[in-house]
């Protein structure tokens, strides 16, 4: 006998849609289930103005079955050279949702990112001004400090004193990864924080143990079992500053599998039947729809969105796709390494 879970429709508060090719295969793998996403501006080169984010949205809507209805919510990379006036005009315009700030060096195409927030200071107090989130990717990229450590000395050293010293700025802590994070978020005003789907699932010895196993390999790379648990404690919590940003990040498997293979996971085509899994093993599937469809929204100040997804689960365990084929070549789905029979209906 089937069960069924109907909730809003989901928002995917972190999401990499890339260009060209890879852009028109992966789009409609996210418009199938999710109604809105922040779009992630770390193309090359990368997305650093109004113009060009308007020019970026426009490919993602042309990428789009026709049928589809899927909102891109932009956002601008922030580099040392932004205008804050630009920030500002394509926030007014309603184009541009969020800034990103990558420091330099921490994650796929992240070289062009900021360095010293000194050189940024009047973008970051202008996006305060006008209440523009900020969205971090929360990593020191200091080659002395171990990678697993990176997002806890992230938040003592940068986030924090960014975060006293303009107290307005509202903040978004993209895909925490530990129980720093998630301890961080919890309470403090005008922050909250995304999670990812992978994070749920993974800890650091589904990446090494038995071999390396590229297709886990993502930055913030997964950490200690403890810190997976501090996470679905977080997502099941019904606290409203946590919400789902999946981070789907996809790759070419030539460049997954590889020497210096590329950080990501792609989780767009399969993430809800795995949300209701975990959210099931955890007693809370009544609290899935609050962190896929309304906590996001309510941070972002978007209204819920009025269309329903259905969930369904089944003896049978679900077959999703080993692959989505693109023109730059095939893309790996996320495995989870365990039989889910939850689905989305159709």
């Amino acid at each position: 006998m089937s069960q069924t879970l109907t909730l809003r429709r989901p928002d995917d508060m972190h999401l990499h849609l890339r260009d060209g090719a890879m852009l028109a295969a992966v789009a409609p793998e996210s418009a199938r289930d999710f109604a809105r996403a922040i779009i992630m501006p770390n193309l090359v080169p990368p997305v650093a103005t109004g113009a060009e984010a308007a020019a970026y949205r426009a490919r993602i809507l042309a990428a789009l079955p026709e049928d589809a209805a899927f909102e891109p919510l932009m956002t601008l990379y922030l580099t040392e050279a932004t205008d804050p006036a630009d920030v500002a005009a394509a926030a007014a315009s309603g184009l541009v949702k969020a800034v990103k700030l990558y420091p330099a060096g921490a994650t796929t195409n992240s070289h062009g990112g900021v360095r010293d927030l000194t050189k940024v200071r009047a973008v970051l107090e202008k996006m305060a001004e006008i209440g523009l989130p900020l969205c971090t990717h929360g990593e020191v990229t200091t080659p002395e400090v171990d990678i697993f450590d990176r997002e806890a000395v992230f938040i003592d050293t940068v986030l924090d004193p960014l975060r006293r010293s303009l107290p307005d700025l509202r903040i978004v802590m993209e895909h925490i990864t530990t129980e720093e994070g998630v301890a961080y978020a919890a309470e403090a005003k005008n922050l909250a924080a995304t999670i990812t789907t992978h994070h749920l699932i993974l800890n650091r010895n589904h990446l090494l143990v038995g071999g390396i196993r590229p297709h886990y390999y993502c930055l913030p790379v997964a950490k200690r079992e403890k810190h997976r648990l501090a996470l679905r404690r977080a997502v099941t919590s019904g606290n409203p500053r946590y919400f789902l940003g999946t981070d789907s990040a996809p790759h070419v498997d030539a460049l997954k599998e590889h020497a210096c293979g590329c950080a990501g996971c792609f989780t767009a085509t399969n993430t809800m039947p795995l949300l209701a899994h975990v959210f099931e093993e955890e007693g809370a599937l009544d609290r899935l729809e609050a962190f896929t469809s309304l906590n996001g929204a309510a941070f972002y100040g978007l209204p819920p969105n009025s269309a329903r997804l259905t969930l369904v689960k089944s003896a049978e365990p679900t077959a999703f796709p080993d692959k989505i084929t693109s023109g730059a070549g095939p893309v790996t789905v996320f495995n989870p390494g365990f039989p889910v029979h939850w689905r989305v209906a159709s």
